[in-house]
């Protein structure tokens, strides 16, 4: 064996997809093509100022300089709590039931250490965001993909799951407003997740990344405010979209104060905390007026109306989704998800995301992130039209 050979367990999982993706995209301009990527959900616009203005007052006083506490500061947990009161109107325990992660994707990857062994398996929503299983594999456990189906919303046929692996499960990864379809969560879903675990034994991870990206009126709810959820689950909220801060890496963690903690077991051995200035930041972005999250969320508005329309033109019919920053679309007849994302590079130089790379249950679909510049987006749609309308 080379010494740089990887491990078994990271090569038991391909390339992390959007690194994979953004190689592409590379070596396309490179070679001198203009290519506008609608791949990657990064929001196009800067964090809110007032975000900005905290973080700057934060980093110039000296006490944040310091290791933190993996805890966190109390002013971030303070405002997370009453951000859930205010917001799903869920009561948070500040001391035992919240504590910072450094972005949701740190949070799910480190929650497949803290509770997997080998022979070990996770749940994990089909098509879903990759570290879904990606963290399990490189845990050493297995993955038993819940196909999101589209007569039932994009949600799983939990009666489905086949028993074997649900005897071995620990985790169940769920996610609504939902990466990559747009779905929102179905009625009475939540209650059913909570009544499997209960029944199973299974530690729930409700990843909460857009419940401030949504349309139409939804107001998107928390896996915590159903009832007996804090019993079977914690929830990972992120600030990355829904703020605009996706490199700010700041999120938290919520629920089953036993589960926060055995979390925060294995943090205080992998990494020193989430930077305190960030912390602050975060806790303004918390506290902070609502205008500028609704002002973001009409120019999604606007761009997914363009975007639906479009693609309708160019006989790709797609609901308009009520939540999130992506269409999920299906490919035109004769197409495989990768063979349709290939077609859109070669013959628009645009980036659409295959299906494929978020599960087999994505297979026959495509992504497009509403996170690109009105004139690069508008741009993309009309390269799209003239080059794939016939």
């Amino acid at each position: 064996m080379s010494r740089t050979e990887p491990s078994r367990r990271l090569q038991a999982i391909p390339p992390y997809m959007f690194a994979e993706l953004a190689r592409r995209v590379a070596e396309k301009r490179a070679a001198g093509v203009d290519v506008i990527s609608l791949g990657v959900g990064d929001p196009d616009r800067p964090t809110y100022p007032h975000i900005v203005t905290a973080l700057n007052e934060a980093v110039a006083e000296p006490a944040t300089h310091k290791y933190p506490s993996h805890r966190g500061r109390p002013e971030f947990r303070e405002a997370v709590a009453r951000f859930y009161r205010r917001r799903f109107g869920v009561e948070i325990d500040p001391e035992r039931e919240v504590m910072p992660a450094i972005g949701a994707k740190e949070c799910i990857y480190n929650l497949c250490f803290a509770f997997l062994d080998p022979g070990d398996v996770a749940l994990s929503s089909d098509p879903g965001y990759p570290v879904y299983t990606g963290g399990p594999l490189l845990a050493g456990a297995g993955v038993e993909p819940l196909p999101l189906l589209p007569e039932l919303g994009f949600s799983p046929d939990l009666d489905a799951i086949d028993p074997a692996a649900l005897d071995r499960s620990r985790l169940m990864f769920i996610n609504y407003p939902n990466n990559p379809t747009g779905a929102v969560v179905p009625e009475g879903f939540f209650e059913r997740v909570v009544a499997l675990a209960l029944d199973h034994d299974l530690l729930v991870v409700h990843d909460n990344a857009y419940s401030e990206i949504t349309f139409d009126g939804y107001v998107a709810p928390s896996f915590l405010a159903t009832p007996g959820a804090r019993e079977v689950g914690v929830e990972v909220f992120s600030l990355s979209k829904g703020f605009n801060m996706t490199g700010w890496r700041c999120a938290a963690i919520l629920g089953n104060a036993d589960a926060i903690d055995t979390y925060w077991r294995l943090k205080t051995n992998v990494d020193s905390g989430l930077f305190e200035a960030v912390q602050l930041a975060g806790a303004a972005a918390l506290d902070g007026p609502v205008g500028p999250l609704e002002e973001m969320n009409a120019i999604y508005a606007r761009r997914r109306d363009l975007v639906v329309s479009t693609l309708a033109e160019i006989g790709v019919e797609v609901s308009p989704p009520r939540g999130t920053i992506y269409i999920w679309a299906p490919v035109p007849d004769g197409y495989t998800s990768a063979g349709f994302a290939e077609l859109v590079l070669e013959e628009a130089a645009v980036v659409v995301s295959p299906g494929s790379m978020y599960g087999a249950g994505g297979e026959g679909f495509f992504r497009i992130s509403l996170t690109t510049p009105d004139d690069r987006l508008s741009e993309a749609l009309e390269r799209m039209r003239e080059r794939l309308g016939g």
